[in-house]
Parts: C-alpha cells; sequence; structure tokens
C-alpha cells in the first residue's frame, strides 16, 4: 500500500473514495511482494498493480465490489488443487489479498500515508482474518486506549516490525483469540557506513545507492574523503571512524538494517571502529559488519581485536574477509560480491545458483516470520566504547 502513498493522499484529498487491494501473502512465485497494491477509485480510475497483469481483472473486480458495499473482502488467486489457473496466475504461485476502503474519514490511515509520500517512516496493522467484528481493524503509532488489551499487543507488533524496516503478515493470540494481522511498513532507506576512502569504497557507494542505500563515506584522511571521490554517497565525513561510529549511535541514527563496510584494511583504524561496530552488533544494533582484507590480514586482525577486548560472540558477527567468492576481482566486482553476502546474511539464503537447486526461487523470503520487538537502544555501550577509544587512540 505505501508505495502507492502519494497518489493515494491525491485521490483522498480530491475528495474521492477508494478500494485498495493488497497483497497480504505469497506462496511459491509470483510477480510483486506481500505488500504490494492496486487501488480502485470512485471514478474507476486504477493506481498500482499486484500481479505486472495476469490477475488485474479479478483485484479491480474485488475493488469495484467494495466500493459498493463499504465492506472488507478476502481473496485468493493462482494454482490450486481445486481450479488450475483459475485467476491465471501463470507464474504458478498463489497470492492472497485482502481489500478495503480508505477516504479522507479514515484519519489514522491517511496519516500514515502522508508520512510515508513525505519520505518519513510510516506503518500500519490490518485485521485481515478473525471475529466478524475485529476483520479490517486499523491500529497505527496514533495510540490505543489504556484497557484496549487487542490493540495493545497489535501496537508492540506492529512497532517490533516498524523498527526491523519490513511488513509481514502474521497470527496473533488475543484473549484466546486467534488474529491474522497485517502489518506494513514504509521504513526509511537503510544505511551503509563504508569506513576508508579508496577505490572500492567508492565503488560500494555507487552500488549500494542504486540498491536504496543512504550511503555515508568516512575517512579521517581529508585528501581522500572528498564529495568528488565519492559521487553517489548522501554524505562524506572526515572523522576517525570509531569516533563517528560513536557519535552516531549515541545518536540513535543505526538500526538493525544499517550495514558497516570497514575497508581501509589499516589497523589503526580498523580495529577501534571494528571493535565498537562488533559490540553493536552483537547488541542488534546494526546488521552487518564486514572488512576488507586477505585471510593473513584478517587472522592478524583477530588477534588484535581479541587483545582490545572483543569477545568471542562479538567476533561471531564479522563478516572478513568481505564478500561471497564470486571472482571478484575489479572495484565494481568486489562491491557487487559485498552487497551480495549483504543480502544474504538478511535473508539467511544460501547463496548458492538457483541453477543449483530446486523448490520455489522464492521460498522463506517473501512471507517471513514476525520480527521482534526493538533492541534496547545502544547509546550507553556506544559512549562506553567511545570513551575508551577516545583515550586510546589519538
Amino acid at each position: 500500500m505505501f508505495e502507492l502513498a502519494s497518489e493515494l493522499v491525491s485521490l483522498v484529498d480530491a475528495g474521492r473514495r477508494t478500494a485498495v487491494v493488497t497483497v497480504t501473502h505469497v506462496l511459491g512465485s509470483a510477480p510483486r511482494a506481500l505488500g504490494s497494491s492496486m487501488a480502485v477509485d470512485d471514478t474507476g480510475a486504477v493506481v498500482g498493480s499486484i500481479s505486472g497483469g495476469c490477475v488485474e481483472s479479478q483485484a479491480y473486480a474485488l475493488a469495484d465490489e467494495l466500493l459498493a458495499t463499504g465492506l472488507t473482502a478476502a481473496d485468493h488467486f493462482g494454482f490450486d488443487d481445486d481450479a488450475a489457473f483459475a485467476a491465471g496466475l501463470t507464474c504458478g504461485g498463489q497470492m492472497r489479498v485482502f481489500g478495503t476502503t480508505i477516504s479522507a474519514a479514515d484519519t489514522a490511515v491517511v496519516s500514515q500515508l502522508r508520512a510515508a509520500a513525505s519520505g518519513r517512516a510510516a506503518g500500519l496493522a490490518l485485521v485481515i482474518a478473525g471475529p466478524a467484528g475485529v476483520v479490517g481493524r486499523v491500529v497505527t503509532d496514533d495510540g490505543v486506549p489504556a484497557a484496549d488489551d487487542v490493540g495493545r499487543r497489535i501496537l508492540h507488533d506492529l512497532r517490533g516490525f516498524v523498527g526491523a524496516g519490513r511488513s509481514a503478515s502474521v497470527e496473533t493470540e488475543c484473549d484466546g483469540v486467534t488474529l491474522e494481522v497485517l502489518h506494513l511498513v514504509h521504513a526509511v532507506p537503510p544505511r551503509l557506513i563504508v569506513f576508508g576512502a579508496v577505490d572500492f569504497s567508492a565503488a560500494l557507494a555507487d552500488a549500494a545507492a542504486l540498491l536504496g542505500y543512504r550511503v555515508t563515506a568516512c575517512d579521517a584522511r581529508p585528501v581522500f574523503a572528498t564529495a568528488a571521490r565519492f559521487p553517489s554517497a548522501d554524505e562524506v565525513v572526515v572523522a576517525w571512524p570509531h569516533r563517528y561510529l560513536a557519535a552516531e549511535a549515541a545518536a540513535g541514527r543505526l538500526d538493525s538494517r544499517t550495514v558497516l563496510a570497514v575497508l581501509t584494511h589499516d589497523e589503526k583504524f580498523d580495529v577501534p571502529v571494528l571493535s565498537l561496530a562488533l559490540s553493536l552488533a552483537a547488541d542488534g544494533a546494526v546488521g552487518y559488519v564486514g572488512a576488507m582484507g586477505s585471510r593473513r590480514t584478517h587472522d592478524r586482525r583477530r588477534l588484535l581485536l581479541q587483545d582490545a577486548g572483543v569477545g568471542s560472540r562479538s567476533l561471531a558477527h564479522l563478516h572478513s574477509p568481505i564478500g561471497l567468492d564470486i571472482g571478484a576481482a575489479t572495484p565494481q566486482e568486489v562491491a557487487l560480491s559485498i552487497l551480495a553476502e549483504v543480502v544474504r546474511a538478511r535473508t539467511g539464503a544460501g547463496g548458492q545458483s538457483l541453477t543449483e537447486g530446486d523448490g520455489p526461487i522464492h521460498s522463506g523470503l517473501r512471507d517471513p516470520a514476525p520480527a521482534p520487538a526493538p533492541a534496547p537502544a545502544p547509546a550507553p555501550a556506544a559512549a562506553a566504547w567511545a570513551s575508551r577509544l577516545t583515550a586510546e587512540v589519538p
């Protein structure tokens, strides 16, 4: 739904009633992911897509019905044992959808759409299955009454998904009743911070920007850390890497999607920043920590990190030598190798060639398990490390 935020806000502002059909589950291969939507307004105009064309007619008919009744409804498209290709989902997968209507009266939903349209984080939870009186209920971060146990439980889960930056459909037990809840999240772009102003870093910044990351390049050497060398970076920072990272952590500007890539392979920079980065990773405050270097460099650096007090629990989060083994040689190929490993670390996929596998190619990736509640803020730990490292490193 949030990918249509700007269009939906425009329709609301124009006084239009709109039915929105949103993908709630994807089984096997399907053209669009969970959370994708198609909207039909009360003039019959269509925006968005849930299938790239093959079931749009069925989705349109569902939306038209909802505009007439003002109710909500669920539907299922795709190949199954009872009706092979009945809805024309020719990729062979299955898709469940839920439809509801939106107008200016739905202030909680519209406020989240406005947030997403302006580039801010947004989230809403929609009950898509359960008792008749609850289906269609929307919960947002605007809050729920203290006595509303069901709403408070859903809101707790929603905040976890917003913190993780992803959408999901989950079953929620509330007062002995099982509800199915669609959590829709619009996340701000994840961050990639690359330490070390080298050619590999510039290539990584270029590639990460194409994937939608907000990229920061950081190096203590002003002659190398320049905007001209990093045209794709959102910001270029001249600072000691560990000090910059500590300040970002203390300010709450890191999260579980943040990628930290240390490409300097210079011990005076690497050891302090990796000590802090791995502490943050162990606390769940960042999602990925990688460091460039040969295996010999890695072995020496690991010993130095242990001497600096980094324990085995934190060291387990270190991806070094950084990247997947795809035979990369040029800076651009190395950047591809690094980002491929970042995606694998995020999804938990095996990383083998699809040719070598079997079964659905999107198995386990389109409809993920529930996200945990946000981890406690790591600022105190970051502040402690910053104090220690500032005393040890000029």
